[in-house]
């Protein structure tokens, strides 16, 4: 689950890090009253979206008076701000954050992530705050300092000023920088967070560090121990079919491609997907319906999918273990009689009770496509969807 950086910044604040002064708004009106009592010749003013890149989108604006803060906000609040990682369609921005300007002397970026294939947190700092990390690390790795972290002793002063004399900070800096990464990694742990991101930390022109951005990812799975974090989900910024699929126990995401793909598993649901893009299409979805689906299961997916408009064929992908084949089977044979089918459907079956799901499938009466194999059935799909359009 993601957060506003509004309400990563009230976290950052309650587990001791350094915060701009300033507050949230969703009017003109109440931003001049966040504004006016800070009382410093500049404020900045940024869209709250959960996206990145918002300066780059005119999300983010350096005002100098409490009325040119209410004007920003007047231009900025109900636009669909649009950023590198919003997607064309942007993101409709409902809320503000005011602060008060901040004379920087230099930045940094620091976070905690997980490292899957350490298995373990990580520490995670660079001289290049500011700047997209993944550029970063793509350009010059060497800027990034990484410190590996136990998972059972957690994180050490070792730990952070390790990191800190990798990133050549100043002995008078060293202390503070400490704190901070201690602080960041302690709400990492205590929160359940898979992110935990300033991007920058930046040093004052009076020595001090302040976050001047936050961003904050929480593990789903967590959730049940937070109910005052679960709290802070804003279903204004999700996906509806995401959001519609997570009441389902479905796990989904949309993308911008033109083929359904319901799987089961989420490691082939990612192979399913690389090979509808090696043959030459796009996949519409990500959506796994886990290893123990029942038919309901399966019945509601195949609604999400056909609620998609941009989704223009489908591609069952099911490999039977815990989930039979025929169980699957009969999901999509009475999905057909509650929802309106009008796109091909390629079908592949492998794995427990196979057999039985293809003879079912073939006796319902629907005109479904029975692929023998990922690759034939990809191969198929891509095809078909290729044929509707008009192409070769």
């Amino acid at each position: 689950m993601k957060i506003h950086e509004y309400q990563a910044k009230e976290l950052f604040k309650r587990f001791g890090i350094p915060v701009p002064k300033g507050g949230v708004a969703e009017s003109s009106w109440e931003a001049y009253d966040v504004a006016r009592p800070l009382a410093v010749d500049s404020f900045v003013v940024k869209a709250q979206i959960h996206a990145g890149g918002r300066g780059k989108g005119g999300g983010v604006k350096i005002v100098h008076s409490p009325d040119e803060v209410s004007q920003a906000v007047d231009s900025m609040l109900g636009i669909r701000l649009v950023t590198p990682q919003t997607g064309p369609e942007g993101k409709l921005v409902m809320k503000v954050l005011v602060e008060e300007a901040v004379a920087i002397s230099s930045e940094i970026y620091l976070a905690v992530i997980l490292d899957r294939s350490q298995r373990k947190p990580v520490l995670m700092a660079s001289r290049s705050g500011g700047m997209d990390i993944e550029e970063v690390a793509a350009k010059t790795p060497e800027k990034i300092v990484l410190e590996a972290l136990d998972p059972m002793l957690g994180i050490s002063a070792f730990n952070a000023r390790k990191v800190a004399f990798g990133l050549e900070l100043g002995s008078e800096l060293v202390r503070p920088f400490t704190k901070i990464a201690m602080n960041l990694f302690r709400l990492f742990s205590e929160l359940d967070c898979s992110l935990v991101e300033i991007n920058p930390l930046v040093l004052t022109e009076s020595g001090d560090f302040v976050a001047l951005d936050a961003k904050i990812n929480f593990d789903d799975n967590g959730l049940y121990r937070h109910a005052n974090i679960k709290a802070l989900r804003d279903f204004h910024e999700e996906e509806p079919l995401e959001i519609l699929a997570s009441r389902h126990n479905i796990d989904y995401v949309k993308l911008d491609g033109e083929i359904g793909c319901m799987v089961n598993g989420a490691g082939l649901a990612m192979a399913t997907m690389d090979i509808i893009k090696e043959c030459g299409s796009m996949p519409a979805n990500f959506l796994d319906i886990k290893g123990g689906a029942k038919t309901e299961n399966v019945v509601n997916a195949f609604k999400i999918l056909m609620s998609d408009q941009n989704v223009k064929a489908v591609l069952i992908n099911i490999f039977g273990g815990i989930v039979k084949c025929d169980m699957v089977a009969q999901g999509i044979d009475e999905a057909m009689n509650h929802v309106d089918v009008s796109v091909p459907v390629v079908i592949r079956l492998e794995g427990t009770n196979a057999a039985e799901g293809t003879q079912m499938l073939a006796q319902s009466g629907y005109p479904f496509i029975i692929a023998n194999g990922l690759k034939d059935a990809a191969d198929k799909v891509v095809a078909l969807l290729q044929k509707a359009s008009g192409g070769s």
